[in-house]
């Protein structure tokens, strides 16, 4: 191959890289990265995350759906009035649902106010009430003699132990890890926003612009011309 083509060759594969460069740089589309930064600014200013907020809907769940079997427990058990002057005014540990519902109040101030209020982004305070739930309930079983009281002598311990669990499952696995994705994700579009700033604006295709690849051995051809020329020309 002639040199002279290799270095055409060459020129021409460099401009076409530096111009394929350049408008990779220019693909960053700051209005884009903006409208990302102000979402997850939006999402900051709600003040809880959407996962949060669901996670703080269960623990509501939690307490209400306990109360709603303990109510159930007084109503079957001889009338609500009765029922409830004999587990809350004459409190038995052995016999008595009360602790129960009190344990599910427990853990719904905790949660709420460390997970909601305080926006923790720790699992200390969900480690705490599922222990404390998991110790008294395994004390209560195997002390208190719910279990010759009927149904709900199982119904209520399990149904306490299996919330307790599924919400240090959902905080652990669900809401801290989205929440900190949802961070870094914001991180990297702040610095790429800062990065583009940084580009000089106004550049388009039109200004970078690539001459046509021209035949191989053209100039050659032409050389070869006009040395034939010369000849016909002192004649």
């Amino acid at each position: 191959m002639n040199p002279l083509q290799e270095d055409m060759e060459n020129a021409l594969t460099g401009s076409q890289s530096s111009h394929a460069s350049l408008r990779d740089v220019h693909s960053i589309n700051p209005s884009h990265l903006m409208a990302r930064i102000e979402s997850y600014e939006g999402r900051e200013k709600k003040g809880i995350s959407d996962v949060r907020r669901t996670f703080c809907l269960f623990v509501t769940f939690d307490l209400l759906f306990v109360t709603l079997l303990w109510i159930i427990e007084l109503n079957v058990n001889g009338g609500i009035e009765n029922t409830l002057e004999r587990e809350v005014v004459q409190y038995d540990y052995y016999s008595s649902y009360f602790d129960i519902f009190l344990l599910a109040v427990f853990r719904f101030k905790v949660l709420i106010l460390a997970y909601a209020v305080c926006r923790l982004r720790h699992w200390w305070a969900i480690a705490l009430t599922t222990a404390v739930t998991s110790a008294f309930l395994l004390a209560k079983v195997i002390l208190s003699k719910l279990f010759s009281q009927g149904a709900f002598g199982y119904v209520l311990p399990i149904i306490s132990f299996l919330l307790a669990w599924i919400e240090t499952w959902f905080l652990d696995f669900k809401v801290l890890p989205q929440e900190a994705e949802e961070e870094n994700r914001l991180l990297i579009v702040q610095d790429a926003s800062e990065r583009a700033a940084l580009i000089p604006g106004g550049l388009s295709d039109g200004q970078f612009y690539s001459p046509p690849e021209s035949e191989a051995g053209s100039e050659e051809e032409a050389e070869e011309k006009q040395d034939s020329e010369k000849p016909l020309l002192e004649l």
